[in-house]
C-alpha cells in the first residue's frame, strides 16, 4: 500500500475510511498532492477526477443526494475552494452532507505574498455546519476535529469544511501508516416524539387541513400513510413535482389550480391548519397565498430544520415524517368535510380548461413542456434545473415511476448539470436533464469529465435567452432587457456535443420534437436534443394559459 509520507494526510485517510467517507471528487492541484495520492492508492475510496471546483461540488451533491452518504470535495489552495462555494450553500439549504477538504498553506506563509495563497480558514463560515482548521502537525486534537466535522455532516444534514496546511515536500510516499488515529464515538442525537394530545385535539376541531409536501427523496415517506391523508375528506395534500410522493387524490399543480382564485376563493380554502413537509417550495403563488390567508396553525415536521416560509409558524415536530404519523394518525378522527371534495372538483375543471388551451397554442415553452413529460421513459430520474424548466414543469403531472430532483436549496442555475451528471453515476438510472439554455452554457463544464453514463440525456430548451425574465415583472423590450436581463445569444450547444462525444439532435415543431424524443429515448449513448422556441411569445402564451383558466364560473 502507498502512502502520502506526510502523517497528517495519513489521519485523514484513515479516519475517513473509518467513518464511512468513501466516494472522493478531486480536482487537480499541487498542494492537495497528498491527499490525491493517499485517496486514488487506497481500494477503499471510490475517486473522481473533475477540473473545475465548481462542477466538482455540485457533481458531489448529485452523488450525496442519491447515495444518502456523505461525499468529499478535494482541492488545493487558493481560489480553487472559493468555486465551491455555490454549491456548499446549495447542500446548505438542501440539507446534504457535502464535505470540503481544503489543501492550505502553513500559517506562516499567509498574507506574505506567497503564491496561490488566500485566508481559508473559516471561508465557508456563514453556511458552514463546522469548520475544522487543522494545524499542521498530526495530533489527537486534530483528529477529533476531522471525526466531529464528519459527524456533524451526517447527523445534520449539510456542508462542513475541513481546512489542512501542507508544507513541502507533497510528494513523498511510504508504504507503512506512522500514525494511529485516536477514534471518538458520538451519541446518537435522535430526539423523542413529544406527547401529541393536544395537536391531535387541534386536528379534530378543524375541518381544513393543508398539506404542502417540498422537494424530497423517493419512498422517504411510507404509502400507507399517504393513503390515508389522501382519503381523508378534511385534507387537502398539495405537492411540488420534486416531492416523489404520489396518491390519486394529491394536487400536483399548485399554481393551475390557485391562479385562477378570485379573493372569495382565497378565503373559502384558506386552511385552519398548514402541515408542510420536505424542502423548498417552488411556487411562488402558494407562497403569497399562504402569507396572505394564514392558518391558526403551521406545523412542520422535519428532524433537524424548520423555515417559517409564511409567517406563520406555530409548531416545529422535530422528528421524522414517518414517525410522526404513525404515532398520530391512529389517534385522530375523520370528519365530514368538503375540503377536498370541492378541491377535486376545481382540478377537473381546470384540467378541461388546460386541455383546451394546449390544444389551440403555437409552438413554444409550454407546448414543448406538455409534449416531453409525457413521453420521458418510465422509471428513469428526471433532473430539472431551476428557473423557467422547473416552473413549467410544475404544469404537468410526471408518471409515477420517475424520480424528479431539482437543486432548489439556493434555486441557482449554476449547478443544474453538474449535480444531474453526480446523480446519474451515482443511481446507474437512466437519467434525463431538462434544462434551459443559459443554465447548460453557464454550466457547460459539466461535460468535462471522463464519467458520463451512456443512459445520461439533455434536453435544453432554447429560447434564446433568460426567458422568466419575461414573465417577471418589469419587462420592457429595450437594449437594457434584451442584454442585461434575458442575455439574449444566438448560441447553440451543437459544437459542445461534438466535442464532448455526445449525440446531437434538434426540434423547432412539435414533430420534429416528437422524433427527436424517440430519438433521445432510443439512444444508446449519451445524448443531447435541444428544442428551439421563440422567445417573443413564450411569455405570452404562458400568461394567456392562466387567463383562460379564470374563465369559469364560481366553484365553491
Amino acid at each position: 500500500m502507498i502512502y502520502p509520507k506526510i502523517p497528517l494526510a495519513q489521519s485523514i485517510i484513515e479516519i475517513c475510511k473509518a467513518k464511512n467517507l468513501h466516494h472522493i471528487v478531486i480536482s487537480p492541484g499541487s498542494r492537495n498532492a497528498p491527499l490525491t495520492i493517499g485517496f486514488t492508492n487506497h481500494e477503499t475510496f471510490k475517486c473522481y477526477s473533475i477540473a473545475d471546483e465548481r462542477c466538482a461540488a455540485f457533481f458531489a451533491i448529485g452523488l450525496a443526494e442519491q447515495l444518502q452518504k456523505p461525499v468529499a470535495v478535494v482541492c488545493t489552495s487558493g481560489s480553487a475552494l472559493l468555486n465551491y462555494y455555490p454549491a456548499f450553500a446549495e447542500a446548505f439549504y438542501s440539507q446534504i452532507p457535502l464535505v470540503v477538504i481544503s489543501a492550505d498553506r502553513p500559517q506562516d506563509k499567509i498574507d506574505i505574498g506567497d503564491g496561490q495563497t488566500i485566508r481559508q480558514e473559516n471561508v465557508f463560515d456563514n453556511h458552514s455546519l463546522y469548520n475544522a482548521n487543522l494545524t499542521e502537525e498530526s495530533s489527537v486534537e486534530n483528529d477529533v476535529k476531522i471525526q466531529e466535522a464528519l459527524h456533524i455532516s451526517v447527523s445534520k444534514k449539510g456542508p462542513v469544511h475541513i481546512n489542512v496546511p501542507f508544507e513541502e515536500p507533497l510528494y513523498e510516499t511510504v508504504e507503512t501508516l506512522s500514525v494511529k488515529p485516536n477514534y471518538v464515538l458520538f451519541p446518537s442525537e435522535e430526539k423523542p416524539l413529544e406527547n401529541l394530545d393536544i395537536f391531535v385535539n387541534q386536528w379534530n376541531l378543524a375541518d381544513k387541513k393543508l398539506f404542502l409536501i417540498g422537494g424530497d427523496t423517493p419512498n422517504s415517506i411510507e404509502q400507507s400513510i399517504l393513503n390515508k391523508l389522501g382519503q381523508d375528506e378534511s385534507v387537502v395534500v398539495m405537492t411540488e413535482v420534486t416531492s416523489n410522493v404520489h396518491h390519486a387524490n394529491f394536487i400536483t399543480n399548485i399554481d393551475t389550480i390557485i391562479t385562477p382564485f378570485t379573493e372569495q376563493d382565497f378565503k373559502n380554502f384558506q386552511p385552519d391548519i398548514l402541515i408542510t413537509i420536505g424542502g423548498m417550495i417552488v411556487s411562488k403563488r402558494i407562497k403569497v397565498f399562504l402569507r396572505k390567508y394564514k392558518p391558526k396553525q403551521h406545523w412542520h415536521i422535519d428532524q433537524l430544520r424548520a423555515y417559517d416560509t409564511f409567517d406563520c409558524l406555530t409548531k416545529h415536530f422535530e422528528v421524522s415524517p414517518n414517525k410522526f404519523f404513525n404515532t398520530f394518525l391512529p389517534k385522530i378522527n375523520t370528519l365530514d368535510s368538503s375540503y377536498l371534495s370541492s378541491v377535486l372538483e376545481i382540478r377537473k375543471f381546470r384540467t378541461q380548461k388546460s386541455n383546451e388551451y394546449l390544444s389551440k397554442i403555437r409552438f413554444s415553452d409550454l407546448k414543448a413542456f406538455e409534449i416531453i413529460l409525457p413521453m420521458l421513459p418510465k422509471n428513469s430520474q428526471l433532473q430539472i434545473s431551476n428557473s423557467s424548466p422547473i416552473r413549467y414543469a410544475q404544469l404537468f403531472e410526471i408518471d409515477s415511476t420517475i424520480e424528479v430532483f431539482c437543486n432548489r436549496g439556493t434555486s441557482g442555475i449554476d449547478g443544474s448539470t453538474s449535480t444531474a451528471i453526480g446523480a446519474a453515476v451515482a443511481s446507474g438510472k437512466e437519467t434525463v436533464l431538462i434544462t434551459g439554455d443559459i443554465g447548460f452554457l453557464y454550466d457547460s463544464n459539466a461535460l468535462w469529465n471522463n464519467y458520463i453514463p451512456k443512459n445520461f440525456k439533455i434536453i435544453i430548451v432554447n429560447n434564446g435567452g433568460g426567458g422568466i425574465f419575461r414573465i417577471l415583472p418589469g419587462h420592457q423590450e429595450n437594449k437594457t432587457f434584451n442584454t442585461y436581463f434575458e442575455t439574449s445569444h444566438c448560441l447553440t450547444a451543437e459544437h459542445l456535443a461534438k466535442m464532448y462525444g455526445f449525440e446531437y439532435e434538434i426540434a423547432s415543431c412539435e414533430s420534429s420534437l416528437k422524433n427527436g424524443m424517440q430519438k433521445l429515448i432510443n439512444a444508446t449513448q449519451p445524448i443531447i436534443l435541444e428544442v428551439f422556441t421563440p422567445s417573443k411569445c413564450n411569455d405570452s402564451v404562458l400568461l394567456n394559459y392562466f387567463n383562460y383558466l379564470t374563465k369559469i364560473s364560481d366553484i365553491y
